[in-house]
């Protein structure tokens, strides 16, 4: 790996190469590498010349076309004219079934999260739902949740236009099959290994002997993500956009 690179600068060259071919991408509120992955999507097709990428992102001014908040997310997204958006959980299992309700036997969960939201009507409707949660342990990716807020597939006649299409860690790419139904790996990240994602894993997934190493962003790409595309997601989040400036810094020192 170059060490330059840092691990959160591959998450987000990751997202914007999952996104790609999209015409409109939505993403929530609080979600800053999601975020930086869809503006990087937009700044390597604006270098390109291609047709632009519209982003829309709940808490932006400037980077959001929206003025009524969820309201007009949701018609959008029930319109077909959303392509792709991101969904986390507090559980995550090997059938894409998201938990962002609690842990523990509902309603009395032991612990609490803030809620489902929309995120069922998303998942129905959105083509390219991309799973993303940065840490990778088995309290997170079990055999089974607690509470389905919103489940990865549904049973046959059920008219279903979307759903999740990969999930993305801080270990490892994985892709999902709604044919098995369930998740392949598709590539480990630097400094991680299959061993340790299976070890961190609660539920089974398919994958090679052994499967290549996630893609580095090359330096042109570097070059727009640290350039314009940490200018512009400083508007939405500051803090983030400073940390990861401090990251970057120390992983040039440390190079």
């Amino acid at each position: 790996m170059n060490a330059s690179v840092t691990p959160r600068e591959i998450l987000i060259a990751t997202i914007a190469r999952l996104l790609d071919g999209v015409r409109h991408v939505a993403v929530g509120a609080s979600s800053p590498i999601p975020a930086a992955g869809a503006m990087l999507l937009r700044a390597l097709k604006a270098r390109a010349g291609a047709e632009p990428v519209r982003i829309s992102i709940l808490g932006s001014v400037e980077h959001n076309f929206f003025t009524n908040g969820s309201t007009e997310l949701f018609d959008c997204a029930g319109q077909g004219r959303i392509d792709a958006f991101f969904l986390g959980g507090g559980q995550i299992d090997g059938q894409a079934n998201i938990n962002l309700v609690g842990a523990g036997d509902y309603p009395r969960s032991s612990v609490r999260w803030p809620g489902s939201f929309g995120s069922a009507y998303l998942y129905f409707v959105v083509p390219r739902v991309i799973l993303f949660r940065e840490e990778h342990t088995p309290r997170v990716f079990v055999e089974k949740v607690d509470f389905i807020s919103a489940p990865g597939v549904s049973a046959p006649g059920i008219h279903r236009t979307g759903g999740p299409y990969a999930l993305l860690t801080g270990k490892g790419l994985f892709a999902f099959d709604r044919s098995r139904p369930g998740f392949r790996l598709e590539s480990v990240h630097p400094g991680h290994s299959l061993g340790e994602i299976v070890e961190a894993t609660g539920f089974a997934f398919a994958h090679d002997a052994a499967p290549p190493t996630t893609a580095l962003p090359d330096p042109a790409t570097l070059a727009l993500l640290r350039g314009p595309v940490l200018d512009d997601l400083q508007e939405t989040y500051p803090d983030f956009a400073a940390q990861m400036r401090r990251e970057i810094a120390a992983a040039a020192d440390a190079a």
